[in-house]
């Protein structure tokens, strides 16, 4: 039972993906950080408020603290763009680059120019019709 733990741990994608998950974690972190220091005072000096992280209404006495939220979703949008301009743009070029379709084949046959069956790309007369076929081009 524990050799097949082990065999699942040590499989390339599992470990792959727990290190994908700690670095994501700790790049969440350092964005969430630069939001508070760098982001929310940027804003506030546009909008005039000293710091909006602490804007908050009340309903019935109850306090909804909007200026969090406010710098989650920047966090959010931050670490959404990271990702897709630092991930998922370069691996779907690399795919594609990968994935790129080899020249096609040069064709085997032709049209003729009478009858319009499929003759041989090199015969000079159609089998069909028995007209005379001038060169490759059809």
């Amino acid at each position: 039972m524990l050799s097949g733990f082990k065999k699942f741990i040590l499989r390339g994608n599992v470990v792959d993906m727990a290190v994908g998950v700690v670095i994501g974690a700790a790049f969440g972190g350092v964005v969430t950080e630069m939001t508070k220091a760098f982001l929310t005072p940027l804003i506030a000096l546009v909008v005039g408020k000293p710091d909006y992280s602490k804007l908050k209404f009340l309903v019935r006495g109850t306090e909804f603290p909007i200026g969090e939220f406010i710098n989650a979703c920047v966090s959010f949008l931050l670490i959404a763009a990271a990702i897709y301009f630092f991930v998922v743009i370069p691996v779907n070029a690399l795919i594609a680059r990968m994935h790129k379709a080899d020249k096609p084949a040069d064709p085997t046959t032709k049209k003729c120019p009478e009858c319009l069956s499929e003759i041989p790309i090199d015969a000079r007369r159609c089998a069909h019709c028995t007209q005379p076929v001038l060169g490759r081009a059809a």
